[in-house]
């Protein structure tokens, strides 16, 4: 974890004309492999205030500085991390006897890492992940959508009058949130796969843990995510003609990637992904992810999700990902966390008195 700043002078640099820096970048060279490759070694980090979709009342995927300052002043960790860096008031005294004390929640500010700023991509700063469609939404067909956190859940019983295909998606949402044994958990409470989707399909940003570190080798590329320790070794070949698949009765966590060089850019195509993960990309969808370098210090990483079973359309996204600062220590996340087995002796408990246990729309993973 790290109080990293994705954009830096990022700001003042929206006082600066586009075409000026879109020429800058059109004459970067990046740097090579010993092999001749494009080098995206390193550690990098996409934290950032940016989300997958856009704001409410937001209507453009290009910010004004008003409009940057505005969602930066107002964001909840940036108004939470100024209150708490405030002194303590010596004049308070000690806590009573008995007495609550603050709340913090899950994590004093200090712990987390979600980024500052707004990102910038090609000197734009920019509203959200999405750029495709232009309303910056994920284009998802009626009825599907369920289990994602950007969009609220479907019961079963409705999502089986919209569609069976949605009925299914609601169903497999529902199971993999009930409290029924820790399979039926999801998999970012189990330590899996990071919560929000943090490895991909998409690689997003999340509250904190927001680093990867890129390593390549002339026959694969392997991106370790910080996030539950997630590793995605991907297997180069020579171009996209030569890319196979395993058979798409084997799901994968974080999906099954192949990827291969187009000039300066790692190409990078998923699909099969388990179902369980209830990301951007069904068991039945195709990713393309590019990861280029554009200047010193930042990698553009572009993606396109081709999902006909959950979209109305091809959709698509931009997401800048900078040098990160300091070491990347273990996360020692795993299955056997003692949280779950509070969380399963709970729902035992409120069985035995009769309780109904609820799902959570909201639940990681």
């Amino acid at each position: 974890m790290r109080r990293s700043m994705l954009v830096g002078t990022g700001l003042l640099a929206l006082g600066l004309a586009i075409a000026p820096a879109a020429l800058a970048q059109a004459g970067y060279t990046p740097p090579k492999t010993s092999w001749g490759v494009p080098d995206l070694q390193g550690n990098w980090t996409n934290a950032s205030i940016t989300r997958m979709t856009r704001p409410p009342g937001i209507d453009a995927l290009v910010l004004t500085p008003e409009q940057a300052k505005k969602l930066e002043d107002g964001d909840y960790n940036n108004i939470r991390t100024r209150e708490e860096l405030k002194p303590t008031d010596q004049k308070e005294g000690a806590p009573e006897k008995g007495k609550p004390l603050p709340p913090v929640g899950n994590y004093n500010a200090v712990w987390v890492d979600p980024g500052a700023h707004v990102a910038v991509v090609n000197g734009e700063a920019r509203s959200s992940w999405i750029t495709v469609p232009a309303n910056g939404r994920i284009p998802y067909k009626p009825g599907r959508g369920a289990g994602r956190y950007e969009e609220a859940p479907l019961p079963a019983a409705t999502a089986a009058k919209a569609d069976p295909k949605a009925a299914a998606a609601a169903r497999a949402s529902a199971a993999s949130r009930s409290y029924e044994g820790p399979e039926s958990r999801s998999v970012g409470e189990r330590c899996i796969v990071g919560f929000g989707n943090t490895g991909g399909p998409v690689m997003n940003n999340v509250l904190y843990n927001n680093t990867y570190q890129i390593v390549q080798s002339p026959g694969h590329a392997m991106i370790l995510v910080e996030m539950v320790h997630d590793a995605r070794i991907i297997p180069i070949v020579a171009s996209k003609a030569d890319a196979k698949h395993d058979p798409s009765a084997i799901k994968k966590w974080l999906g099954d990637s192949v990827g291969w060089y187009e000039g300066a850019t790692l190409v990078v195509e998923t699909k099969n992904v388990h179902p369980q993960q209830r990301g951007y990309v069904s068991d039945n969808g195709k990713m393309t992810e590019r990861f280029t370098r554009t200047e010193d210090g930042v990698i553009l990483y572009q993606f396109e999700i081709d999902d006909p079973d959950q979209y109305s359309q091809v959709w698509k996204g931009e997401m800048p990902m900078r040098t990160a600062t300091g070491a990347v220590y273990e996360y020692a996340c795993h299955e056997g966390n003692y949280g779950l087995l509070g969380i399963l002796e709970g729902a035992r408990q409120q069985e035995r008195r009769g309780g109904k246990l609820e799902l959570t729309a909201d639940d990681e993973g």
